[in-house]
């Protein structure tokens, strides 16, 4: 009798056991995955869904059609490292700093620019029991203070709530050409250490991949030591890379909700695409780099699909600013290809095409197939937008400059959700608000590059707008006018592309976007 009662009661944990077990692999279904491709200087023109003829794009188009495209959607800064504080702080980049603001591209030596202790989306997801992993390019910084480059190197991402990085510590056109994995140079020997020379070129650096001049500006290497792992950093095969080690992490945490920030250094340059992908496009080594980061695109989509991730994930690809007019992107458009569509403006600056980037959402059945959305959006809203999306309330962040856009995600609201926007380009004096249909620039021109002739590596502004195609009533031949207004207004639902400065014709609008854009200034120099 008692041996048949064990029996019963083991027969009863073991069903608890299971039931327990089942319930716990259904929440864990029950979490959407998320996947964020942050790609690296990809411009409004760049990609067949929003209208390049010369460059094919099969998977990103396919995430388009799959789920919705937004037409409005902005960087914070149309700077890369700045872009990349935003998106992952929730914060507008002119806070950081203790209010001296990120504006330029982290130096090599940068320390971790985030701290430890500031909420991140990795955080956000962490909190909700997500693995987390970031891929690709970082520039960041690492450590406290000057980075020196010993390892390990910490702080880093896994002191921002990611479990695992792998990748481009700094840009493909920056040293060290090596991979960091979480807080260590991928094949690093301590007896071949990783040594800073400083800025400039050295006769004593390791060597680097040889690239052609065509392939655009790279920085000359400024470290010596570690030449194991500056061999296995070729800039020819980062894109296999990247793309082989995000199959191989959503492979690895199918099992669980996951996090994946896929930060593509596609296509920063130098252009530098893959053998299989040189000469595959109709816009040059520019377009080639474009149709093998949709090949990565593809990888990762493909790998989801393979898993039966796909129902469950939300996939988010965009760009951390505009498109650049350096050699690349001259030749791209020479062969007819529009970087930045028609918008005015490149990277760097804060007109239209320094900032408004392509911005696609795919999640089956919760995000329509197919659809369009004109809402203002940034990448500054990611933070409470995930918040959202993981039951956390978005209402509890402090002083944060994220908007919550699950509604704009997976429905169709009629009002606005965010009215204003800050945009920063390089120069703080340009620093700009969008408030609804109105774009209020405090400065003449862009605020962005400013090289002067064709063959400058950071050709921009006002020189560079004509070669394009652009328009614009304060310029004219690659000037600005001696009599153009001090600052610039746009109606962009009738004037996107930026051509007439309204400045002088609305002087209400001007004053009151002025005293709102004031609020966000002093800024600590």
């Amino acid at each position: 009798m008692k041996q048949n009662q064990s029996s019963k009661i083991s027969i009863t944990v073991v069903f608890l056991l299971l039931l327990c077990c089942s319930t716990l692999k259904l929440v864990a279904q029950d979490k959407p995955n998320v996947v964020l491709i942050f790609v690296d200087d990809l411009g409004y023109g760049d990609i067949g869904c929003y209208g390049a003829t010369k460059v094919k794009t099969p998977n990103i188009d396919k995430l388009a059609s799959e789920g919705r495209m937004f037409t409005d959607a902005h960087s914070a800064s149309a700077v890369c490292t700045p872009s990349r504080y935003a998106l992952l702080t929730g914060q507008y980049p002119l806070r950081a700093n203790n209010g001296a603001g990120i504006w330029g591209p982290a130096p090599v030596t940068s320390p971790l620019l985030i701290e430890p202790d500031r909420l991140t989306i990795a955080d956000v997801f962490k909190t909700s029991d997500y693995k987390t992993a970031a891929l690709g390019k970082w520039h960041l910084g690492f450590g406290v203070g000057e980075n020196n480059w010993q390892e390990p190197l910490r702080p880093g991402p896994q002191d921002l709530g990611f479990d695992y990085y792998f990748g481009v510590p700094v840009v493909n056109s920056a040293p060290p050409y090596v991979y960091v994995e979480n807080d260590r140079v991928v094949g690093g020997d301590p007896s071949d250490p990783l040594v800073y020379l400083g800025r400039g070129a050295h006769e004593d650096a390791t060597p680097i991949t040889p690239i052609p001049p065509e392939a655009s500006q790279r920085t000359p290497n400024m470290f010596k030591g570690a030449v194991e792992a500056h061999k296995q950093y070729n800039d020819y095969t980062v894109g296999t890379m990247l793309a082989g080690k995000a199959v191989d992490w959503i492979s690895d945490n199918k099992q669980n909700p996951f996090f994946l920030y896929l930060a593509t250094t596609h296509i920063h340059h130098p252009f530098t695409p893959g053998t299989n992908f040189q000469g595959s496009s109709d816009a040059e080594l520019y377009g080639d780099f474009i149709q093998e980061l949709d090949w990565m695109v593809g990888q990762v989509t493909e790998t989801l699909e393979k898993h039966g991730l796909s129902e469950n994930t939300l996939v988010i690809f965009t760009s951390d600013n505009g498109a650049m007019l350096n050699l690349g992107g001259r030749n791209a458009v020479k062969a007819g290809h529009k970087i930045n569509g028609d918008l005015l403006g490149f990277k760097f600056g804060v007109w239209e095409g320094g900032h408004r980037i392509p911005f696609i959402a795919k999640w089956p059945g919760k995000i329509e197939a197919g659809s369009k959305s004109a809402q203002l959006i940034c990448n500054v809203d990611m933070l409470a937008t995930f918040m959202a999306l993981t039951g956390q309330d978005p209402k509890t962040l402090d002083n944060s400059d994220s908007k919550n856009m699950m509604p704009a995600l997976v429905g169709n609201p009629k009002k606005p959700i965010r009215d204003e926007l800050i945009l920063a380009p390089s120069k703080k004096q340009n620093l700009s608000l969008r408030k609804g249909k109105w774009i209020y620039i405090p400065a003449q021109g862009s605020g962005g590059f400013s090289g002067s002739k064709p063959e400058h590596h950071a050709w921009g502004g006002a020189p560079a707008v004509a070669f394009v195609g652009g328009k614009n009533s304060d310029i004219e031949n690659g000037k600005i006018k001696e009599d153009a207004p001090p600052a610039q207004l746009y109606d962009l639902e009738k004037d996107v592309n930026q051509s007439t400065n309204l400045y002088n014709e609305y002087p209400e609008i001007v004053k009151e976007m002025d005293a709102i854009l004031k609020t966000y200034i002093p800024i600590k120099e």
